[in-house]
């Protein structure tokens, strides 16, 4: 598969075959991936929090209730600190939001060429996501993303995208 059929392929994964477990080598290779993200000034200002243990997920079930993240073997955090993150002098824009954006995009393409599920969730609470995982008080939950292999018969929805008319401008 090349890139541009894998971009058109991957799509969000909200069930998940528990009786699968992403193999190691799988995972280090998805989370390289993320490490070699660029960022603002190559600070690389992340973290990536890999859980797998039941216990810790119940803690992170309420601040995103869905039943299918518990079924997930993996849940990827992408957490970061803003006073490591590059600041434009000029308006004191901070990259870290774009710096975690990149990098969680490199984790889910990865996932997805791996054939390994993932679907970035930003819609958490993020105090008690924050308190689940203990994180210290300077570092900022962006988004994570449960990991693992598509339960049977669970296929993608095909992509509803406009048109590159729609949103592309020549000048």
């Amino acid at each position: 598969m090349d890139f541009y059929d894998l971009v058109a392929r991957r799509s969000s994964i909200r069930s998940f075959d528990t009786q699968k477990t992403v193999p190691e080598p799988v995972l280090q290779r998805i989370l390289n991936a993320g490490r070699m993200a660029p960022s603002a000034k190559n600070l690389q200002p992340w973290r990536f929090i890999v859980v797998r243990t039941a216990s810790i997920k119940e803690k992170i079930y309420p601040a995103y209730p869905r039943d299918w993240i518990r079924n997930a073997p993996i849940l990827l955090i992408v957490a970061g600190r803003r006073d490591q993150a590059w600041v434009r002098s000029k308006d004191g824009y901070n990259s870290l939001e774009t710096d975690l954006t990149i990098a969680m995009d490199h984790l889910i393409l990865a996932a997805a060429w791996e054939g390994v599920g993932s679907c970035w969730i930003a819609a958490f609470d993020p105090t008690i996501l924050h308190e689940a995982l203990q994180l210290e008080a300077s570092e900022e939950i962006f988004a994570f993303t449960p990991l693992g292999y598509a339960a049977p018969g669970s296929e993608p929805m095909p992509k509803n995208r406009k048109a590159l008319e729609e949103i592309v401008e020549f000048l």
